[in-house]
């Protein structure tokens, strides 16, 4: 709705919005782009322009998508996920997402899945058995074990320091 406000506002005619994309009824001039950049970026949001960049948010809305699904969605493997979604070589996808991002899609998933952890933790609503399990990993040691690799805490730590070092999902 954010986005179809701005493009009313400055009187850009668009046919479609969808998340991360907008069907432009014509080419923009570069003051048109100018324009929606600024507004975008005076709410929050930022203009996605070249392919290569497209690609990189395409791959993190999948490593969302993958974290958020439910368990029994999660038995193929994260890099069959996302070359089914975008048909390129993972390979290919992998040293793209490495190169503009500064971390590998394993890292960025590692990171987004401690990310939903601490969520799940500061909810207080399931114990560390019941997350391990939703979020895929092998055993409780083994989400304590990447907890602490990635935080330098334990769950159990965090979770009395409690919500102050929680980010967003997708941030890095």
């Amino acid at each position: 709705m954010m986005v179809d406000t701005i493009l009313q506002k400055l009187g850009i005619p668009h046919t479609a919005i969808a998340l991360g994309e907008v069907e432009l009824q014509a080419p923009l001039t570069d003051k048109q782009l100018q324009s929606v950049s600024a507004e975008l970026q005076r709410v929050g949001f930022e203009l996605i322009e070249t392919r290569v960049t497209k690609i990189v948010e395409d791959i993190k809305k999948l490593v969302l998508t993958y974290i958020t699904d439910e368990p029994d969605e999660k038995k193929m493997k994260l890099s069959a996920f996302i070359t089914k979604q975008i048909h390129y070589d993972y390979s290919y996808l992998s040293d793209l997402f490495s190169s503009i991002e500064g971390v590998t899609i394993e890292q960025f998933f590692i990171i987004q899945r401690i990310e939903k952890v601490k969520e799940l933790i500061v909810y207080e609503e399931l114990s560390l058995t019941e997350i391990a399990w939703q979020m895929g990993f092998s055993s409780v040691h083994h989400l304590s074990a990447q907890f602490k690799k990635v935080t330098g805490l334990t769950p159990s730590h965090f979770k009395k320091i409690g919500a102050q070092k929680r980010k967003p999902l997708g941030e890095k």
